[in-house]
């Protein structure tokens, strides 16, 4: 199993223990990862133990975060567009979303559950906030993420794809979204999977980014930035305890390459917790974290610091 695919085996796994999907879901989205009989049911004891052995945390309702949902917050998002731009083996498929008058551009790169309509109101609201964005679909060459039926389905297509490919499309968009926004500097974030895909982009030396947003993303093994330049807000959540275990290594990278950079942990907060259509949706700590985000934008992206 690749680090990938294990990553997102584990997810299904702690969805099971947090009671948000059934045994018999996790059991096929883990077939459909390529994790079957008894390794999968492996998988579902040890995450469902743990968090029994955490205090009943897990499973107990703790991390279905607020009740309220979408529409209690104020997005004020652009509106975006469905684009195609070149790829380095065909066309790619992505939201974009133009700011009125751009102050820069930002790339956004989403879940495991590809660009949905989430991703889409996050590519809005930051060219609300004057940053154009490019939400890229890592799946444009097995026609998108709508050519699939579930995100189950997603996912396991995401789990197939080698990383080298993630990285080449990434550095297209950030191409392309140069290209959208001349003259102007650019940044990328991205959630969860995303959030990873932002740390890979990091670690295979893209210099164009002038600041990066990692949400709750996990560490490549092994991986390095000392050829990056990106000054790096990383994003974590307390209760997220399966991705923070590869935050001390991101964080040991970020200080080796002498970039700048700030970690913040939103300490009642939990994995995903950005996603207000998802059950771990916190609105406190999403308001706190775009308010930082968009301020560490201000900071790298409009000006030639670097």
């Amino acid at each position: 199993m690749t680090e990938l695919q294990r990553y997102l085996a584990e997810e299904v796994a702690e969805d099971h223990a947090d009671g948000i999907i059934t045994r018999r879901e996790a059991m096929r989205r883990l077939g459909l990862l390529g994790v079957t009989g008894a390794a999968a049911t492996s998988m579902l004891a040890a995450f469902s133990t743990a968090a029994e052995a955490s205090g009943g945390r897990k499973g107990s309702g703790r991390r279905k975060g607020s009740s309220r949902g979408a529409g209690d917050i104020e997005w004020a998002a652009v509106a975006t567009e469905a684009i195609t731009f070149p790829g380095p083996r065909g066309p790619l498929m992505a939201a974009w979303a133009p700011a009125e008058r751009a102050r820069g551009g930002v790339l956004v790169i989403h879940e495991n559950r590809g660009l949905n309509d989430h991703i889409r109101s996050v590519a809005g609201r930051l060219a609300a906030s004057g940053y154009s964005a490019l939400a890229i679909d890592l799946l444009s060459e097995e026609g998108g993420t709508g050519a699939f039926p579930g995100e189950a389905e997603v996912a396991a297509a995401l789990a197939a794809v080698p990383p080298a490919r993630f990285v080449a499309d990434m550095k297209a968009s950030v191409t392309e979204l140069k290209r959208r926004v001349p003259r102007k500097r650019v940044a990328a974030t991205g959630f969860c999977f995303g959030g990873g895909m932002v740390w890979l982009l990091l670690t295979s030396g893209e210099r164009r980014l002038a600041a990066a947003a990692p949400f709750y993303g996990p560490f490549p093994e092994g991986g390095a930035l000392s050829r990056s330049k990106t000054a790096v807000l990383g994003i974590y959540a307390g209760l997220d305890d399966r991705v923070n275990a590869t935050r001390d290594a991101a964080r040991a990278a970020v200080e080796a390459a002498r970039l700048e950079r700030q970690f913040v942990t939103f300490t009642e907060a939990d994995h995903a917790f950005f996603n207000d259509t998802g059950p771990r949706f916190n609105p406190a700590a999403m308001a706190e974290a775009y308010r930082r985000v968009v301020d560490w934008f201000d900071r790298f992206v409009l000006t030639s610091r670097r």
